[in-house]
């Protein structure tokens, strides 16, 4: 990128956050390279959509100045861009460039939400459509089994304020159901994988077979899922490898132990075999999934859960109780500090001991602490929690079903 204040260069801007204003979406630009005038076209590098920046304006707090232009190194924002929080723009739909987006962390909680008047749910899902361009952490899906709307954030009082955004700004009062903790499977140890799907009975058949195995990724890493091409030759033509990757990604969804994500693992393929006639796509993406499936049913598997570092601010006398607190609720106090008033404790506190502590710091503290907290990793589960969780799940399962134990 080029920051000269001139327009020698193409525009490129980043669309970085989303506001609902009295005329419409309000969108904020923080421009990288190029101008920008008054009623110029641009298009979204992601959708090549193209918008009419209408109305150009400078923000001083709360007050707008309008604008006909602005430079790379301006913020501004604009009317008439309608786009999603992230997106990238630039005025020449032939350049193809795109910024980097911000880090947007997965959801770490989970609620069943629904308004609490049927005849609001026109305003629901105007009020779901906007707050989930606004936030990407704030993500919405329909559970096809509960049949319920589920929405997924950062953490209790993050789905709590958007439930109130939906009274307040929508005048839609909505039913929260018990937060739901985003637990994570993940290979413990190494496991080999060989498998064949061969169905040729006669007419069109099916012949995909894939070898290699699935790792543990290291603690950094561990939710992310990565696939390692390491075939050599032509046993596995290339044009077969997505289908694989696709495969193994699909099967991740839903893990053996609870049937939650799975991540944290790299699946590496090594080698393979095809048929000349009967191998096609859905062949090898049957073999990826008969090839996690052994790994699910051999390997060494555990349970990951999300880890909060909180930050508890009370008077010096409350210390003690504060860490007494976090220390029962399985909490690793990081550091402690106070002057003569106030007393501070940063901890790492397991996510699924979280709920309930904003009552319990009140009345313990008569109303004068207060805490943040924010997620910082994902970190393996009590081995007590982790049965309590695999129990809970096989009791939901088919009793003929085959249960597996970590």
């Amino acid at each position: 990128m080029d920051p000269s204040r001139n327009d020698s260069k193409p525009f490129v801007c980043l669309a970085f956050k989303l506001e609902a204003g009295r005329f419409g979406q309000v969108t904020y630009l923080r421009i990288y390279q190029g101008k920008i005038k008054r009623g110029e076209y641009i298009y979204n590098a992601r959708t090549g959509k193209r918008h009419k920046a209408t109305r150009l304006v400078r923000m001083h707090s709360d007050e707008m100045e309008d604008i006909e232009e602005a430079y790379a190194g301006d913020i501004v924002a604009a009317f008439g861009v309608d786009c999603a929080s992230g997106d990238s723009f630039v005025t020449n739909k032939d350049l193809k460039i795109t910024m980097e987006p911000m880090y947007v962390p997965d959801p770490v909680v989970s609620m069943s939400i629904k308004p609490k008047d049927k005849k609001s749910t026109d305003n629901f899902s105007k009020a779901i459509n906007r707050f989930t361009k606004e936030d990407p952490t704030f993500r919405v899906h329909f559970d096809s089994e509960s049949r319920e709307t589920i929405v997924s954030g950062m953490g209790e009082l993050h789905l709590e304020i958007y439930a109130q955004r939906m009274e307040r700004e929508y005048n839609t009062p909505v039913v929260l159901g018990k937060p739901k903790v985003a637990f994570r499977e993940s290979l413990t140890a190494e496991c080999e994988f060989d498998f064949l799907h061969k169905k040729q009975s006669g007419g069109a058949g099916q012949f995909g077979g894939v070898i290699g195995k699935m790792r543990p990724l290291p603690p950094e890493k561990n939710t992310k899922l990565i696939f390692t091409d390491a075939t050599m030759g032509t046993n596995i033509p290339r044009q077969f490898i997505p289908c694989i990757e696709k495969g193994f990604r699909m099967m991740c969804e839903k893990g053996i132990l609870t049937g939650h994500k799975v991540s944290g693992v790299e699946f590496v393929l090594m080698d393979g075999s095809h048929h000349i006639v009967d191998s096609n796509e859905i062949a090898f993406m049957s073999a990826a999934w008969g090839a996690v499936r052994q790994v699910f049913e051999y390997g060494q598997w555990n349970i990951l859960e999300p880890v909060m570092l909180v930050e508890v601010t009370v008077p010096t006398e409350y210390q003690g109780a504060v860490i007494t607190q976090l220390t029962k609720r399985n909490g690793v106090v990081l550091s402690m500090g106070s002057d003569s008033l106030w007393a501070q404790v940063v901890a790492e506190v397991p996510l699924n001991d979280m709920f309930g502590y904003t009552s319990e710091l009140r009345s313990s503290t008569q109303g004068r602490g207060e805490f943040t907290m924010e997620y910082a990793r994902y970190a393996p589960a009590a081995a007590d929690v982790q049965n309590e969780l695999i129990e809970q799940y096989q009791q939901t399962q088919d009793p003929q079903q085959k249960k597996k134990k970590n």
